[in-house]
């Protein structure tokens, strides 16, 4: 039987935000830290962020993995993101754990992110592409933007700026589509915004 969690937990990183950021992206929020192999966004091994952006950008699903195959390379990715200027960052800042693991359905988020905040600190960005459906739920509540299907995007205007909007396949292993097939719609995405 699981254990109910009360206990509201605050984000435990900063927003990654690199100079001249052209895109954000968000998550809901991070696994437990007892799960993570990294400090760093997505640092669950069994998360398939980084092995999406080793097969684009490298060809090599474990080009992000460090030589002890334990943990992801925090200096590599953090480079990495610098210079193709992508930005990170959750759409909650305050949740509460229904279970204590890292699933979306179990995630009561008690603050959200000001993203509107977070896109006014990135004045180069052009889009914004969320990597879940809580994400995506918890967005559309501050930014007046349709939800486009899953691998695709819809135009948006923030604050006189025009924007995209992408709804991301989740890179957690409980999404069901081949860690190649992600990779494909995450490709399409970056060409689609001229960071790969």
């Amino acid at each position: 039987m699981s254990t109910q969690i009360s206990a509201t937990e605050r984000h435990p990183l900063q927003p990654f935000l690199p100079k001249g950021a052209r895109l954000l992206m968000l998550g809901s929020f991070p696994p437990p830290q007892k799960r993570w192999s990294m400090d760093f966004y997505y640092p669950n091994l069994n998360n398939d962020m980084w092995r999406i952006m080793g097969l684009i950008f490298e060809g090599n699903k474990d080009y992000f993995i460090e030589a002890t195959h334990k943990a992801f390379g925090k200096e590599r990715i953090v480079n990495f993101l610098t210079e193709k200027k992508i930005a990170l960052f959750d759409t909650a800042t305050v949740v509460r754990r229904v279970k204590d693991n890292a699933a979306d359905q179990f995630l009561e988020i008690v603050e959200a992110t000001d993203i509107c905040a977070l896109l006014r600190q990135l004045d180069k960005c052009q889009a914004v592409a969320v990597t879940g459906q809580k994400a995506m739920d918890t967005l559309r509540l501050q930014l007046q933007v349709e939800q486009p299907p899953v691998g695709k995007s819809t135009e948006f205007v923030f604050e006189t700026r025009p924007m995209r909007l992408f709804r991301m396949p989740s890179t957690s292993r409980a999404y069901p589509l081949k860690l190649e097939s992600k990779a494909v719609m995450y490709e399409g995405m970056l060409k689609g915004i001229g960071i790969r």
